[in-house]
């Protein structure tokens, strides 16, 4: 039977070049599911496979989207369980990385079916984050939902207004909705995490966020603020920036955000990977 690889991991821990490693010595392709990367706009600011990364092992889902398209956690199901059914008539194995725990989901296990929301709930919680902005909707999704809260991208805006229009529909929280009954795939998978001691993954990460700035990550974020409103935007290492061109703190301040922000999307990425059981984890460093 086709086997599907997955490599998962916090922002940070390699996953990109532990995958290429991989597919090269399988004769493989990689599919990406980090939901930032799918960006053309977006380069420098999502650690995206650089190049000369993608000249050594073919990768799927990379920059082939523009920050003006809609494409939810749905299409990317659908568009890489498609793709895999040609992948796999010419390959044995397939990969699958990226940190984006959901996207990753939804291949392995499928979406569950969400309820339609009326109108009305819909209205009541863009009103909510027009009015009380993300704050408002990060303390509403913690009262309503905290098991959902303490996974979520808590900077990710759209993913907190589908909680709330769930919540304020049924009645029940968003994770009740969540993975009962995982779809049924015709591959087996296997599912590996790379793992890194804590102090040695904030070092990385700090590192990787002055290498962006020395690549140009302030060029690229000022090329793209005009756009600024774009859900695709409101994804750490942007919107830092954003604040500092707006005047609400200085470049040292937003650099120095932009570290704590993706630690803190860091240990959320943990706490979503060791709650299945199914992963292997794969010590690092």
């Amino acid at each position: 039977m086709n086997k599907l690889i997955v490599v998962a991991g916090p922002t940070a821990s390699g996953k990109t070049s532990y995958s290429i490693q991989l597919a090269q010595k399988l004769g493989t392709v990689i599919l990406s599911a980090d939901s930032r990367q799918f960006y053309k706009e977006m380069s420098i600011g999502t650690a995206a496979p650089t190049e000369e990364e993608l000249q050594q092992a073919k990768h799927y889902f990379v920059h082939h989207k523009s920050i003006e398209d809609k494409y939810d956690v749905a299409d990317y199901e659908h568009d890489a369980t498609s793709l895999l059914n040609q992948l796999f008539k010419q390959h044995e194995s397939v990969i699958l990385t990226g940190g984006s725990g959901l996207f990753v989901d939804a291949v392995c296990n499928g979406i569950d079916p969400m309820p339609d929301v009326q109108p009305e709930i819909r209205s009541k919680v863009e009103e909510m984050l027009a009015t009380g902005g993300l704050k408002a909707m990060q303390d509403e999704v913690k009262r309503l939902d905290p098991e959902f809260y303490a996974v979520v991208d808590q900077q990710n805006p759209r993913r907190l207004q589908r909680c709330l229009e769930i919540c304020y529909q049924t009645g029940n929280t968003f994770t009740s909705f969540r993975q009962k009954q995982p779809a049924q795939r015709d591959f087996e998978i296997e599912k590996y995490a790379l793992l890194w001691e804590r102090d040695a993954l904030v070092r990385r990460i700090d590192l990787r966020v002055d290498l962006m700035m020395q690549q140009g990550l302030l060029a690229e974020a000022k090329s793209l603020y005009p756009k600024r409103h774009l859900n695709a935007l409101n994804t750490v290492g942007y919107k830092e920036l954003f604040d500092f061109f707006d005047g609400k703190c200085t470049l040292d301040e937003a650099v120095e955000q932009i570290k704590i922000h993706t630690r803190q999307y860091a240990k959320r990425q943990m706490t979503w990977l060791r709650k299945d059981n199914s992963y292997q984890w794969i010590c690092m460093g």
